[in-house]
């Protein structure tokens, strides 16, 4: 599982490897000026016994000889910078000026590291997914032939546009896609969760009987990697296909443990289903439905299999 912490561990990791590297080609360049240049060492030896004594001086008050100690450093210093210079000899240019590459502002994360991870997670959720394929722009409406299921269809993306540009991890709806196999359920899915990353928050996504799997394994075989917890507090938790999972007494008590929590914090939550209302009735217990169809904004996907009209070469 793709996880929050992971992925900002990476990017910090990144950026640490860059600086340092950044750090052993300047500290070359510069151990080959010194070697071709001797006299750089007598400067700093001058400059270090002029400040020296400038702090010395600077005790006595006497402002005459200060400002004389003071000139002699910038003559000095100016000599060392005309031969380091011929020796292209620069200082560290750093990727980002604000934290200086090292990833921190006043102790919190800059924003040049968010951007790497969104990066990592966009590329991670690829393995997964064709994320970079699932967008708003190439969703076809042309495959919706009937003209209610395109109304429908252009409502609904419409909506997942507007979900993403106004999306709040501490505000947004709760988002239930209904709908038979091959209709886009995925597709708008794959885009919101794309366009999610972008605005810089990190969401939670997987087919159902994954992330219960997780879960399971988490509880049952010690491997505590975090999953759960990932699923709760992320900024967006995305259920794919919810129902193709094996459902037993711990799923059940999982999708609604999930939900609840998730509900309780208003942290938002997307499911996409085959299932049909009367089936999750059915499937799952009364209190997962009636969180389901009570808190979460249901939209029914109409059309013909998309899939199956591209084999078709429709």
């Amino acid at each position: 599982m793709i996880t929050k912490k992971n992925t900002y561990t990476k990017a910090l990791e990144i950026k640490k490897e860059n600086l340092a590297a950044k750090q052993r080609q300047y500290d070359i360049m510069l151990n080959a000026a010194y070697a071709s240049h001797p006299e750089l060492k007598g400067y700093d030896d001058k400059l270090s016994a002029l400040g020296a004594s400038l702090a010395i001086t600077a005790l006595s008050g006497d402002a005459e000889k200060l400002a004389e100690i003071k000139q002699q450093s910038l003559e000095i210093s100016a000599l060392k910078k005309v031969i380091l210079k011929k020796c292209q000899v620069q200082d560290v240019v750093y990727d980002c000026p604000i934290c200086a590459d090292t990833g921190y502002v006043n102790g919190k994360l800059c924003d040049c590291v968010k951007k790497i991870a969104n990066a990592i997670a966009i590329k991670e959720f690829n393995k997964m997914m064709p994320i970079d394929d699932c967008t708003f722009e190439n969703f076809d409406l042309k495959y919706y032939n009937d003209a209610n299921a395109r109304r429908r269809m252009t409502s609904i993306l419409k909506q997942c546009t507007e979900y993403v540009i106004g999306f709040d991890p501490n505000a947004s709806s709760n988002l239930l896609f209904l709908g038979g196999p091959g209709l886009g359920k995925t597709h708008l899915t794959m885009a919101i969760v794309a366009g999610v990353i972008e605005k810089g928050y990190f969401p939670v996504y997987g087919p159902a009987d994954s992330l219960f799997s997780a879960i399971e394994k988490e509880k049952f075989q010690s491997e505590n990697n975090g999953a759960y917890e990932q699923m709760l507090n992320c900024d967006l938790l995305v259920i794919d296909d919810l129902g193709t999972e094996m459902v037993t007494s711990f799923t059940k008590s999982a999708l609604y443990n999930l939900i609840n929590t998730r509900l309780l914090t208003k942290k938002p939550t997307i499911i996409n289903t085959n299932l049909s209302m009367e089936e999750i009735i059915s499937k799952y217990t009364p209190r997962i439905a009636s969180r389901l169809f009570g808190e979460f904004s249901t939209s029914q996907f109409l059309g013909t299999d998309i899939r199956q009209q591209k084999l078709l070469g429709n």
